[in-house]
């Protein structure tokens, strides 16, 4: 029997056969060119197919010459030959004018590309700050009147409360930028201040500004019968919640509060001296024992139910949230190659893909399980209070939680919950953009997110509204309704986001069908393009373009 000649020969039917399957291959590109060659190089079988064991040798007529390795592949070209890399030329050279223009153009239009998108991305950023100013009117404050409207003060002709609500008046009538502020009657809170308080715990208004029921009984007596013991801040309240948001507040909602309180307290005391002059004679009043009632006669009780607090609460509820969504977006790439290992058939049948689809959708929520437990954890080292118990909603606070020492659990949850809305976004665009346009999206998704979520949207313009249904706006919700006990809206920023997430796990399942399918035409294409790139190198060579010859230095080819 002729020895075999130790050739890769396969049979011929086997360059077009198709592995009906379900899984992927891993095989990289290389070893698929040079199978493609081997499988080129295979001789006909006079119409007979034969089996792999036939095909591994092959006889021949005469004698067979001792075993060698076959030196010349396709169109004379050999494996050494095809795999040395060429000498290395200048810049400017002339073989080098095809892709130096190829690259020039990909440099531009990428550049092009680039600089659309940071301005759009930017831009999305920028406006949601853009002109607050003439937005505050959306910052609604009650200026609520008790004065003389609540047994037993009825019989008293009430003064502080009329003069008060002029003074908020005469600022509005002044014009400019300043808070929504609305005069409510004290029968729309059932005649109870406390009510008031618990409206702007409720997320109602931002602020409230409130004149006591006993306001100018207490100061009448207080001139007439000498009372010592008067205390001005008794007669007007500002109530306010810090804990929604701390920016805000300290930005607009104080400075505004501060400037009522100097308008009505700086001219009170010329006012109500008028005012007892002309119902009063001097000897009926005692301000010698009672100075107080005189000047400064009123002042404010600042009331914050919910002092924002301690600093390291900062990072929970503003930008340590954005490693949310790197951790969530990065565990594609870091995940990916290591689910794939189960469709490279090495030493080893591949996995169904529907199966696989399965197992990565279930690693990667428990993924986020974990990432979000450690992120949780880097709060509770820091020491942010997690234990203590919720506190009344209409007196200040400070650092209650809303769910006692179940707080870090349903914290974690909330964030496991936001990063599974986050993550499988971000996946599903991997998939569907593929590699480098994913970064883009990153970028996307982040800045969407932190101008929708770390600032209010009341003050931005009514285009960003969409910004109400966005992850980041609700995580940032629940957090700090977790964390401070504010305004229970967690059922509804729950719902949004586990909206999130059954929207991304419908897609899940298409976006890694339509990623196998891109997989497998990018390879199917790849001979294609790369004969095509050859073909256009070789034109430029021989035809090269007019900016192809004066960026040439030295002679071509022909010459």
């Amino acid at each position: 029997m002729p020895a075999p000649a130790l050739g890769c020969q396969i049979a011929p039917h086997y360059e077009h056969d198709q592995i009906v399957s379900d899984s992927d291959s891993t095989v990289s590109e290389e070893e698929e060119e040079e199978e493609q060659e081997l499988h080129n190089e295979s001789p006909a079988q006079d119409g007979q197919e034969m089996d792999i064991e036939k095909a591994e040798t092959q006889r021949d007529a005469g004698p067979t010459p001792a075993p060698t390795r076959p030196n010349t592949l396709q169109k004379g070209r050999t494996k050494s030959s095809r795999r040395e890399p060429a000498a290395p030329v200048g810049f400017w050279h002339w073989s080098m004018a095809g892709v130096r223009l190829h690259v020039v153009k990909l440099w531009l239009r990428t550049n092009l590309i680039l600089s659309v998108a940071i301005m759009g991305f930017l831009c999305l950023f920028w406006g949601a700050l853009f002109r607050q100013e003439d937005h505050m009117h959306s910052l609604g404050i009650w200026i609520v009147d008790f004065d003389a409207q609540i047994a037993p003060y009825q019989n008293v002709e009430p003064f502080i409360g009329p003069f008060v609500t002029r003074s908020i008046q005469d600022l509005i009538d002044r014009g400019g930028n300043h808070p929504g502020y609305t005069f409510r009657a004290p029968s729309d809170f059932d005649n109870d201040p406390l009510k008031v308080r618990e409206s702007v715990w409720e997320f109602e208004a931002w602020a409230a500004v409130i004149i006591n029921p006993n306001a100018t009984a207490l100061l009448e007596a207080a001139v007439r019968e000498g009372n010592a013991s008067y205390d001005p801040l008794g007669a007007c309240q500002i109530i306010y919640n810090s804990a929604r948001d701390q920016t805000t507040t300290a930005s607009y909602i104080i400075p505004s509060m501060t400037t009522i309180q100097k308008a009505a307290v700086s001219t009170f005391g010329r006012a109500w001296l008028t005012h007892l002059l002309s119902t009063l004679s001097p000897s009926d009043l005692n301000l010698a024992i009672a100075p107080q009632a005189i000047s400064p006669g009123i002042e404010f009780t600042l009331y914050d139910l919910r002092p924002f607090g301690p600093p390291v609460a900062t990072p929970a509820i503003s930008i340590g949230l954005i490693y949310l969504i790197v951790l969530s977006f990065f565990s594609f790439t870091f995940f990916l190659p290591i689910h794939m290992k189960y469709l490279a058939p090495k030493g080893h049948p591949p996995l169904h893909f529907y199966q696989l689809i399965v197992w990565r959708y279930t690693a990667t929520v428990a993924s986020y399980l974990l990432l979000s437990c450690v992120y949780s954890l880097v709060s509770l080292a820091f020491l942010l209070p997690f234990a203590n118990s919720p506190a009344s909603h209409v007196w200040p606070a400070r650092n209650p939680n809303a769910y006692g020492k179940a707080t870090f659990v349903v914290y974690w949850m909330g964030n496991w919950i936001g990063m599974t809305g986050f993550g499988l976004a971000s996946e599903n665009m991997a998939m569907l953009c593929g590699t480098p346009w994913t970064a883009l999206w990153l970028i996307f998704w982040i800045i969407s997110n932190v101008a929708t979520g770390f600032y209010p949207l009341e003050l931005a313009s009514p285009f960003y509204r969409w910004g109400y249904a966005w992850p980041m706006h609700n995580v940032v919700e629940f957090t700090r309704a977790t964390l401070f006990d504010l305004h229970p809206r967690t059922t509804l920023n729950i719902l949004i986001l586990l909206a999130w997430c059954l929207v991304g796990t419908l897609l899940f399942p298409l976006c890694c069908y339509y990623m196998r399918w891109n997989t497998l035409r990018a390879k199917k294409n790849a001979v294609e393009k790369e004969r095509e790139w050859h073909a256009r190198m070789e034109k430029q060579r021989e035809r090269p373009s007019f900016l192809a010859r004066v960026t040439t230095l030295g002679k071509g080819k022909e010459e």
